[in-house]
């Protein structure tokens, strides 16, 4: 039997805010975590910047374990974790702890790989100029790659807004938390359409923007 949509528009109005504010503060603090890592992963490869490679093979074997972890599993494997550091494993707050340590090894993937992109001629011209690591870091390596950094980071955005949809099977709200508690275990197929359509809508916008910033930002 179908349901009066209208008494629910409330429920996909607050769900659509709560994942929103899990995938803004998810890749916040991703983008904290993750863009340095990334960086560190280029400097300290051996034969770059800073090569050290007992450091790059340590660093590289953390990220490649936290990689190959399911976010399904993750969910329930951190659980001990995400209680100390917010309290609770239930609702948004509860689901942006996995999230960002889901996310954080992949955008550090994601980084290292731009920045890869850049010429080697570009670096070395910066180093017999005398720039410092640092300098070179920052005003050689990060300018170069933005344009694609940009890029990478909307497919990491992308990938959060998917994964903050499984959260909903540990209730960690948000729109996969109303699918699977109206559309899937009610049957309750006008909320599952609706979910899935916003969520497409979210993705579309996010990749949208992207595309443009990475657009206006590339350098000519």
């Amino acid at each position: 039997m179908g349901i009066d949509l209208a008494t629910f528009w409330p429920r996909i109005v607050d769900a659509t805010i709560e994942t929103l504010q899990m995938v803004a503060f998810s890749l916040i603090f991703s983008l904290i975590i993750g863009i340095p890592l990334g960086i560190v992963l280029v400097v300290t490869r051996p034969g770059n910047l800073l090569g050290n490679k007992a450091f790059f093979a340590v660093l590289n074997g953390v990220i490649n374990f936290l990689r190959s972890i399911p976010f399904i599993i993750l969910l329930v494997a951190i659980i001990p974790f995400t209680r100390l550091v917010v309290g609770t494993t239930i609702g948004t707050a509860a689901a942006i702890v996995p999230l960002v340590v889901y996310a954080a090894p992949y955008i550090a993937r994601l980084v290292e790989s731009s920045l890869l992109e850049v010429s080697p001629g570009v670096i070395e011209a910066a180093e017999a100029m005398g720039a410092k690591p640092w300098q070179i870091i920052f005003r050689v390596l990060v300018p170069e790659a933005f344009s694609s950094l940009i890029l990478n980071i909307t497919i990491a955005t992308v990938g959060i807004i998917g994964a903050s949809a499984m959260a909903g099977f540990v209730g960690g709200g948000g729109l996969g938390d109303l699918a699977i508690a109206y559309g899937y275990q009610r049957f309750e197929t006008e909320i599952m359409i609706i979910t899935v359509l916003l969520l497409v809508v979210i993705v579309q916008f996010v990749q949208s923007l992207g595309n443009k910033l990475s657009k206006t930002s590339r350098r000519r």
